[in-house]
Order: C-alpha cells, then structure tokens, then sequence
C-alpha cells in the first residue's frame, strides 16, 4: 500500500529541518508518543538504528538515507510489519517550506493489520496527514 501527504509550513526549509530533526519535538505533534532512544550508530546518520515508544507501538526505526535538508528516507518495523517513509522538504519561496511523505506499507503482518489494509485503507493517510499538519502548527508556532 503506498500513498503520499504534504503539507505546506509558512517557515525557513532550515527552521523546519531543525524543528522536524530533533527528536525531542516528536511530542508535540505526535498523539502518545513516549520516548525515542538511539540504539546503534551515530543519530542522523544511514544504518543508525532507534526505538520508537507510542501509548499503544513500539517501531525501530532506520535511517536508510539521510540527505536533509532535501530528504530523509527511513523503514519502520514493528509487531504490525514494516513501511517505509520518504520525506522531502521543498523552499516554495523564503519562508514558506512543503514537506511531502511518501509511505510504502511493504509488509503487514496479523489478521487485523491486512484487515485495516484492505477495507480502510485511508485510515491510514489520514494519521499521517494528521501528525504532518499537527506538525505545522507546532512548527509555526515557535
């Protein structure tokens, strides 16, 4: 299952990169999330290895190619299965910044997981589009 989101932030591509790479941030903008713990390597860079702690997940995520302040590509594993998350950052003029996700679900695991795929599919983007435009009013507000 692949889809994308954007949304388009009235700052600098440098502020949002600032605000949108560092991981104490992530609980403004992302409903029940607990904590963000480096495992291996050395954070922001490809191969680094962390875990990500939700109310109700638990996702290691790896850094796959990290070319900010243009991209970030990074997977997501977890008990459900695995996605992968392409974000671009685009200058739209000097201050204003569109960040585009491109999500590829390529494994889901358990009845209800490919239940959810397959009969609700939007629920899904809809949590991401969720957290990026959560993201944007946290972002502008700073």
């Amino acid at each position: 299952m692949k889809f994308s989101c954007s949304v388009e932030i009235e700052l600098p591509r440098s502020r949002v990169i600032e605000l949108f790479d560092n991981p104490d941030n992530m609980r403004h903008w992302q409903d029940g999330f607990l904590s963000f713990t480096t495992l291996s390597g050395e954070p922001g860079k490809a191969g680094t290895t962390s875990k990500v702690r939700y109310k109700t997940v638990e996702l290691t995520e790896t850094i796959i190619e990290n070319q900010l302040p243009l991209s970030l590509l990074c997977s997501y594993e977890g008990s459900w299965g695995k996605n992968m998350m392409h974000n671009y950052f685009e200058e739209l003029s000097p201050n204003k910044t569109l960040w585009r996700s491109d999500l590829d679900y390529v494994e889901m695991k358990g009845f209800m997981m490919r239940i959810m795929k397959t009969l609700m599919p939007s629920m899904f983007r809809k949590q991401t589009q969720k957290w990026m435009d959560q993201f944007k009013v946290f972002a502008e507000s700073q």
